[in-house]
């Protein structure tokens, strides 16, 4: 399922990179029914690997077969403020996966990220419940992140 976001931020776009690059940023996210478990940092590649801890539908409870879900996202910034996501599941990856790109540019006196991407849920008869149920998650918490990092450089 494809997803779009929009976020306005009230730094300059090396602000708002550097912000997403930082993993002290990402560590002190609190995201709803997620749990950061490892943050690795390597050239402005951040590897987390998250485990969700909210309310599971019975349908994905019994995919998962008694496991938590867990999952690895690597987020990659580039200093022009070009980006992207992706993110897999740890269990059986080829069946939850996605990723998206993005771009931070200039907008009226600040910086506005836009986002692209797409999310799988590779299976049969109920992989499009999946999907619709997931994204709505996905996209709420990609706008907690904004709301947090436009805040900290309002602070700055």
């Amino acid at each position: 399922m494809r997803f779009q976001a929009e976020h306005r931020f009230a730094g300059p776009v090396e602000a708002v990179v550097a912000l997403l690059a930082d993993p002290a940023f990402h560590r002190s996210l609190q995201l709803p029914d997620v749990e950061l478990l490892s943050l690795d940092d390597r050239d402005g590649h951040l590897r987390c690997r998250y485990r969700f801890v909210g309310s599971l539908d019975p349908i994905a409870r019994r995919l998962l077969a008694g496991r938590d879900l867990t999952w690895q996202q690597d987020l990659r910034v580039d200093p022009s403020g070009t980006g992207s996501l992706s993110f897999r599941a740890d269990a059986d990856p080829r069946k939850l996966h996605g990723s998206a790109s993005f771009a931070i540019e200039p907008k009226d006196g600040g910086s506005r990220r836009r986002l692209d991407g797409q999310l799988v849920v590779a299976v049969p008869l109920i992989g499009g419940r999946a999907e619709r149920s997931i994204v709505p998650g996905l996209l709420r918490r990609l706008d907690i992140e904004a709301e947090v990092l436009d805040a900290r450089l309002r602070a700055a």
